[in-house]
């Protein structure tokens, strides 16, 4: 039986996972400057430790609405080919292990905005962990 090991967060209440090889860290909300011009993913940058990352919004990139106003979002930080970058969620989960074999599609039933961010889903006890395709995440880059 093969188990795959993913780290969870929530974006408007639905539970989403990354798989833990891709994390570098999870931290809480940092300051952050706006970068002009930029795709309306991006929030802006954050200073993590001398390291410039740019932090992606979950809910703009999933066409969710925006946080209330007050709640600070968390930063789940991914390390990439072009370096680390976060996403901006709202509750950071726990890392939880899943069985592959419950492995299954993205549902047609997911908005089709939410689905292409996906590389399938597992269903859990009380609800379904989407398992997102984090280069699928980001922003194109425009070199």
């Amino acid at each position: 039986m093969s188990m795959q090991q993913y780290c969870t967060f929530t974006v408007d209440g639905t539970l989403f996972g990354v798989d833990v090889h891709e994390i570098q860290e999870v931290i809480r909300y940092q300051e952050m400057t706006r970068v002009p011009l930029s795709a309306s993913v991006v929030s802006g940058l954050i200073n993590l430790r001398g390291q410039i990352v740019t932090a992606i919004d979950m809910r703009t990139r999933l066409s969710m609405p925006p946080r209330a106003e007050g709640q600070k979002p968390m930063n789940v930080v991914l390390r990439t080919e072009d370096g680390a970058v976060s996403l901006l969620v709202d509750e950071i989960g726990d890392v939880i292990q899943v069985d592959e074999t419950s492995f299954e599609e993205a549902p047609p039933t997911l908005e089709s905005g939410s689905r292409d961010l996906l590389k399938g889903v597992y269903k859990l006890e009380r609800q379904l962990l989407l398992v997102l395709d984090s280069r699928k995440a980001l922003p194109e880059n425009n070199h």
